[in-house]
Formats: structure tokens, sequence, C-alpha cells
């Protein structure tokens, strides 16, 4: 019988600790706080930046919300993001992704202050990871380790795959995975034989962006499934990477789509604000 990973229950874990930490940064006189912005009208953006506004009313961050028109220029968008590395009152910055395909997503990644990118997708910061020596992780694959942390899943020594290479999911996840002594095998859209691969991991993380993709024949019995995937099936219904009433029977543990992966990315981002607050004031 497989076991349900609640990532709604496990997000409300982690932001009610984050909760706690604000509480008692602001009886010292400091006030943690989470600048977003957002360029255009994309509705599943605004759903986005919405929910983590929501985040930030419910562990008690102030947050402040930059709307830019569609037609703001790379240019423009650059300075506003110079504006809030250079405020003292801001500790994280954000820029919510996508974002209209004349401004160049490197520019602005980059241009994020390394100590306020609490999305932590800078070189600089992702360099970090990889070597170990990092304060803030990848928010979404960092969400993945906390849910494991919190149902007692340890990694090390397991056989562990990651269906996806991008730069948001599958390479930092590897990283985290790596670093709690994990043996990592990444596979992508070129990747021969994966049936094969999987079939022999103890551990998967789905985040290949393809409904239904990962099918029972390719989960051996007990393993874990952990489905990054967000999409939506012929009904229009959302859904992950996973076929999760087919696979979940051979499952020991597995998180659901919704309710799993995606609480976890926001919380661990309130986390990462957090210690990015800690740090700017000299806390840790």
């Amino acid at each position: 019988m497989y076991k349900l990973i609640d990532g709604k229950e496990v997000s409300n874990h982690v932001k009610t600790k984050v909760r706690e930490e604000v509480d008692a940064l602001k009886e010292k006189g400091i006030e943690p706080a989470l600048a977003v912005i957002i360029v255009g009208n994309d509705p599943a953006s605004r759903v986005y930046v919405n929910n983590k506004k929501k985040a930030c009313e419910f562990t008690g961050m102030r947050s402040v919300e930059y709307a830019m028109p569609e037609e703001t220029t790379e240019e423009e968008l650059l300075s506003v993001i110079d504006k809030l590395n250079a405020d003292d009152s801001i500790n994280g910055i954000l820029c919510q992704l996508p974002v209209p395909k004349h401004i160049s997503e490197k520019a602005v990644i980059e241009r994020i202050s390394a100590k306020k990118d609490v999305d932590v997708f800078s070189a600089e910061n992702v360099g970090k990871m990889w070597q170990g020596d990092y304060d803030m992780a990848s928010c979404t694959p960092m969400g993945v380790i906390e849910l494991l942390d919190y149902y007692g899943i340890d990694v090390c020594g397991k056989n562990c795959v990651i269906i996806g290479r991008s730069n948001i999911v599958g390479k930092p996840m590897a990283s985290l995975l790596l670093e709690r002594s994990a043996t990592v095998t990444i596979c992508h859209s070129r990747t021969k034989n994966l049936s094969e691969i999987t079939s022999k991991a103890d551990l998967i993380v789905a985040a290949v962006g393809r409904a239904k993709f990962v099918t029972a024949d390719m989960v051996k019995e007990g393993a874990i499934v952990v489905d990054v995937g967000i999409n939506r099936n012929d009904d229009g219904k959302l859904c992950g990477d996973v076929d999760f009433e087919n696979v979940k029977d051979k499952c020991e543990f597995i998180t659901p789509v919704p309710g799993g992966c995606g609480p976890m990315t926001i919380a661990v981002l309130m986390k990462n604000t957090l210690l990015a607050c800690k740090k700017q004031n000299g806390i840790i």
C-alpha cells in the first residue's frame, strides 16, 4: 500500500516555522520583505504571483509587487531591478518567468543581486549549490528535499533518477541529492532505454513537463516517486508527469498533482527570503 506525500501539510509546516522566525525578527525591528515583479498579463503568472503574496501574508512578511505592462522594455525592467537591489528594506527579489520574448531571461536573472536572488537562479548561487557552500537552494528542488525529510526518507546510497535536465529543477535537484550521498542519474529527451534506467531507481523525480509520461512499467516495486510536473490533461484538469492511478500501487511513497510539490516551491521561497533577510542583517 502506497503512502501519499502531502505537500500541503509539509508546506504549512515550513511556512509556520518561517512565521515564528519572522515574528521574532519583527520584535527586533526587522521586517523581511519580498519584491515580486510581473511583466505582462499571463494568467498563470498572475496566479503564481497572487499565491506568493498570500504566502507572504501567512508568514508575516511584507510583499511588494511591481506589475509592468507587456510592452515594458528590457532596459526599463533592469532599471527596476537595480532600484530594488539598492533598497535595503527589500530582502528578496524575484521576477516572475516567463517574461515577454523581447526581454532576455538571462539578463534579468543575472541582474538580480545574488544576495537577494531568493529563486536561486543566478550563476553565482547555483555554483555555490554545486559546491555545497550555500544558504539558499533552488525552490522546487529544495521543496522536494523538504518533503523527503518530513517523511523520513533517507536518500543516502539510493539509486535516484531525475527525468529532466532544466536549470530550474533537473540540474539543481541532482546537486542536492548528490550532497546527500545519493547515486544520481539524469535522464532527458535523448536518453536511450529510459524505462530500463528508471525501472532500477529507488527514487524517481519526474520533471519533464509531459502529462502522464511516467507509466507503471517504468517504476519498480517499492519505489519512491516525486512528480514535479504540472500539466493539463485532455479534460483540462491538472495532472503531473506521472500516470498516478496506474503507478501509485507500485510505490512506497508518491506525490499527488496537485497538492504535492507545488505548494513546496512557495514555502521554500518564504524560507529563502527569511534566510536572505537574516544574512543581510548579520544574524547568520
